[in-house]
């Protein structure tokens, strides 16, 4: 029996239609991946499932008793609560068992209260826990908890928007449900974890529907891939690897049938600029026809349109970006960086990897010379622009409009040393002429990515700062951007968690190894990997 089904479900905003009478069951045991362009509805969708959205027509049909666990791409939690209290709520009575028992734990290694009323409220708070199987309940909190990295005593309201996402998923995970729907749930999470990730959801028995971005994720979690494109939904009963070599072969159809199209349409706009007065009254009908068939091809293009990606690069830096000589750098007792040389030389492309809070960002600080060593030296090259790509989307005013963002209110910006049109310059990231003057805060997460590096590539640079650049992007955007670095002649350094994206785009990496211990590696992702499993196979051969 099927845990979830839609009837012809209809959505809109305004006058542009995310969902068009789609149909859609979930299974039990399915692992579904939803893809699809960004402003598309994926997440609209994923809330209708979740009934967090009023439908404007068909049918939501939910199991009984089925119990649902929901992650949205921004999730709710209680501030005032610490990481172990949000996440192990939503547990039933055991729930707040669960916390008094964390909470008498607590007071009493802390030499806190009546140590003998402590221990005899734990002793009845461990009977309890016996009593609901609370034992087993605990040890998945906190299982989950270790596994995404969390400070358990922590408040929520002092955790960074990257933690909060992590609380939230493992708060769905702990309630082992029927139905897991999870809104990118790899974004701000490491590889450790994404890896953990998959395989707690692969051995999942409940079923799952997904929105992410990440290829490699796609392709090691889902069984099946539903594409949302222009309202509809598309099932693709296979991995994403299949779904490509699939999708393929639809457009070159798709190709097809539009060059048909365009030729039926030539077709008739000869026919009406022959303009004869006396067939125009009696073939008003097929005048009609002509405007309805250009409309169509408008909405075809806008539908089908791709990112038109360009930067403006500045004028070329010197031969060497940047040279550092045994530089170490520690806050306090933490050491973030020891005895680290390494030398940066123009057109290198950069990827540094390590875990949340390893130090990537310090070390792009110390590299661009905006943080000073403790000890060693770091020399800069001549000529450096450089131009940031911010994660935390601070960089975005909420209230000014695209254009403003773009050109500060200018018709006109300069690219390459060649004037374009704001508006054109907006369509070349997939931004309709009629929402150029929206403001920022209309947009969702991977549309304000996308403006984001529309406006960064307006800037003049010969070095690139890209701090997870693919978090929200959809995956034809991403594929498009990893062409246009591919061929930026600048230098580049990367910031991300997508392992496909790192491997198509870096010449070498950086990885932080732990103790303040740094590396570099040739090549991406997968050569990352393959060098540290060789070199611990030799550790353990010696």
């Amino acid at each position: 029996m099927p845990l979830i089904t839609l009837e012809k479900v209809c959505l809109a905003f305004g006058h542009h239609a995310l969902l068009d009478h789609v149909d859609l069951q979930l299974d039990p045991g399915e692992r579904i991946g939803l893809i699809g362009r960004n402003g598309g509805g994926k997440s609209s969708l994923l809330r209708i499932l979740a009934g967090d959205i009023k439908l404007d027509d068909g049918k939501v049909w939910r199991a009984p008793a089925l119990k649902l666990a929901y992650v949205p791409q921004e999730p709710e939690l209680d501030a005032a609560n610490t990481v172990f209290q949000e996440v192990s709520n939503g547990l039933g009575t055991v729930s707040q068992v669960l916390l008094d028992y964390h909470e008498v734990s607590h007071a009493l290694s802390d030499g806190e209260g009546d140590t003998e009323a402590l221990l005899e409220r734990l002793q009845d708070l461990q009977s309890a826990l016996e009593a609901q199987d609370g034992w087993r309940i605990q040890g998945k909190v906190e299982t989950v908890i270790h596994q995404l990295n969390l400070p358990e005593d922590t408040l929520i309201g002092h955790l960074s928007g990257g933690l909060k996402k992590r609380a939230a998923l493992a708060r769905a995970l702990v309630v082992s449900p029927d139905v897991l729907l999870l809104d990118e749930p790899t974004n701000h999470l490491d590889f450790s974890s994404i890896e953990w990730l998959e395989g707690l959801l692969k051995d999942f028995v409940g079923s799952v529907l997904f929105v992410t971005h990440d290829r490699c994720f796609l392709d090691n979690v889902a069984t099946r891939i539903i594409e949302l494109d222009r309202g509809n939904l598309a099932t693709f009963n296979c991995n994403f690897a299949e779904y490509q070599l699939k999708k393929e072969e639809m457009l070159e159809v798709e190709a097809t049938h539009n060059q048909k199209f365009d030729k039926v349409l030539a077709q008739e706009e000869v026919w009406i600029r022959k303009g004869i007065q006396a067939r125009r009254t009696r073939n008003e009908g097929r005048v009609r026809q002509l405007e309805a068939l250009r409309l169509e091809r408008a909405a075809r293009r806008n539908r089908v349109g791709t990112v038109n990606l360009s930067v403006d690069e500045g004028a070329r830096s010197g031969r060497m970006v940047a040279e550092l000589e045994h530089v170490s750098k520690s806050y306090g007792d933490k050491v973030i960086i020891k005895d680290f040389s390494c030398r940066i030389m123009r057109g290198d492309r950069v990827g540094l990897l390590g875990s949340n809070g390893a130090g990537k960002s310090t070390l792009l600080k110390l590299i661009l010379g905006e943080l000073q060593p403790d000890n060693g030296t770091v020399r800069q090259g001549t000529k450096l622009a450089v131009a940031y790509f911010d994660q935390m989307r601070e960089q975005l005013n909420e209230e000014a409009t695209l254009i403003d963002t773009i050109s500060q209110g200018s018709d006109f910006i300069e690219i390459g040393g060649a004037r374009k049109h704001v508006i054109s310059y907006l369509e070349d990231f997939l931004f309709a002429p009629e929402r150029a003057r929206s403001p920022v805060k209309s947009l969702s997460g991977g549309e304000r990515n996308r403006l984001l590096l529309a406006r960064l590539f307006t800037r003049p640079s010969n070095v690139l700062v890209l701090d997870e650049p693919t978090n929200d992007l959809d995956i034809e955007t991403l594929e498009l951007l990893e062409v246009l670095l591919q061929s930026y002649s600048g230098t580049l350094f990367l910031v991300s968690h997508d392992r496909a994206f790192l491997d198509n785009v870096v010449t070498q990496v950086i990885a932080f190894e732990g103790d303040g211990t740094l590396m570099e590696y040739v090549g991406g992702y997968d050569d990352w990997v393959r060098a540290k499993n060789f070199l611990k196979t030799r550790r353990i051969q010696l």
